[in-house]
């Protein structure tokens, strides 16, 4: 099989899958992800990101899944699960755009691509640290599209997981509190307020953070 043949090959299965996922959109949740894992036993913590990272690349939503990381392994490891899980998807996703579908990203991605490409092109591995703390693209969509990037893998990766951290910390969070809130935990009211507090306070600072950024380009 010829490397056209094979490119669309991916092309086809990603779209599928893609279609599959949307398709079963409303049929995932946490209560769905968090009842299939914890049948598991040890090999849990794998699955999760197993399916996390295929979430990733299929266009699942990760909010959902880092939610349900925190409910079944609580802040500390449920963070690092759901960032593990979130990076592993993010390269897979880059990859395939990379080497396998360049054309069907370019037309995803849009009007904004090239503002991405001379983005990262200009300022490499900061551009990408930018895009992860502030969410001008949706996170599966940006994925893809850095793959159109000329940043190297490693770079790509070590970026995403660690200027990922703060929000996933956050969420993950929020889904450790809201699993003490169903099982009736002690401090619920606190754990949830510190939750949203660390949430409002991300959001917040990716507002300082992209006006920081227009004022600092040339009118």
């Amino acid at each position: 099989m010829n490397a056209s043949w094979r490119r669309l090959l991916v092309l086809l299965l990603l779209m599928l899958g893609i279609a599959a996922a949307l398709y079963w959109r409303e049929q995932v949740s946490v209560e769905a992800v968090s009842g299939w894992v914890t049948r598991l036993g040890w090999l849990a913590p794998l699955a999760f990101i197993a399916a996390y990272a295929i979430a990733t690349v299929f266009f699942l939503p990760g909010v959902l899944f880092t939610l349900a990381g925190g409910a079944l392994f609580g802040p500390w490891l449920g963070t690092l699960c759901n960032l593990t899980g979130a990076t592993l998807g993010a390269g897979l996703a880059f990859l395939t755009a990379r080497y396998l579908a360049r054309d069907w990203v370019a037309q995803r991605a849009g009007k904004r691509l090239r503002q991405l490409i001379d983005g990262v092109d200009a300022e490499g591995w900061r551009f990408v640290a930018f895009v992860r703390l502030v969410p001008l693209f949706p996170f599966n969509v940006l994925n893809y599209a850095l793959g159109l990037t000329r940043i190297p893998l490693l770079q790509y990766l070590v970026t995403t997981f660690i200027f990922m951290a703060p929000a996933g910390a956050a969420y993950t969070y929020l889904g450790h509190a809201g699993r003490e809130a169903a099982s009736g935990g002690e401090d619920v009211i606190h754990k949830m307020l510190l939750a949203l507090a660390i949430i409002a306070c991300i959001a917040f600072l990716s507002r300082v953070l992209l006006r920081l950024r227009k004022n600092r380009q040339p009118s």
